[in-house]
């Protein structure tokens, strides 16, 4: 007597097999054609934004990290605001090649072509925001990892005096949004930020 297995016993496995495949090579084809250019083209399309931000610096002398919170404003192409709120307040605000930093009463200017390590750190933020690959390989090796789902920039500094303060910056992201900011220091020390969108009015 032959036996008779249910037609489904065979079928819905090989169909839901064939389901995950194709999904599987959708996604792959879609991340086959999503490189540095594209990403760049993406994050560009972002005029102004503003986002809420938690700092934490990991440095060697202390035993738990520095945690800081504010405030990040961006407008295209080159104005960028960091605003601390906790533990202290403070401003740092990059306007064209000009940082101005406050802190209670006292205000500095900077002219960023007088630093030129301080720029290219600088900019390794406000490139990125803007979408400006060649701003950002003007210092900058770049590489990039993951989908456009979840995505990681990593910045090698290409001259050796960047070299002699910053090991690496490796800057995540969700298509068209930075989700977080990590600075590896060449003395060992690192920070991270965590960035999310700040809620409506």
């Amino acid at each position: 007597m032959a036996l008779r297995f249910p037609v489904f016993s065979l079928d819905a496995p090989r169909t839901i097999l064939l389901a995950l495949l194709l999904m599987l090579a959708t996604d792959s084809s879609r991340a086959a054609g999503w490189d540095i250019d594209q990403l760049m083209r993406e994050l560009a399309q972002t005029r102004s934004d503003r986002a809420l931000f938690v700092e934490k610096k990991f440095i060697a002398i202390l035993d738990k990290p520095v945690e800081s919170s504010g405030e990040l404003v961006y407008t295209a192409p080159d104005h960028l605001v960091k605003r601390t709120v906790k533990p202290k307040p403070e401003s740092m605000t990059v306007d064209a090649g000009v940082l101005t930093i406050e802190r209670g009463r006292q205000k500095h200017r900077l002219q960023l072509q007088d630093y030129p390590e301080l720029a290219a750190f600088i900019d390794s933020i406000r490139g990125t925001l803007a979408g400006d690959r060649k701003a950002l390989e003007r210092s900058y090796r770049l590489s990039l990892d993951g989908t456009p789902e979840r995505w990681t920039l990593e910045l090698q500094p290409a001259n050796e005096k960047m070299l002699a303060v910053i090991r690496n910056i490796r800057i995540g992201g969700v298509r068209d949004a930075v989700r977080s900011v990590e600075i590896f220091q060449a003395d060992g020390d690192r920070s991270l930020m965590l960035i999310e969108k700040a809620p409506l009015p």
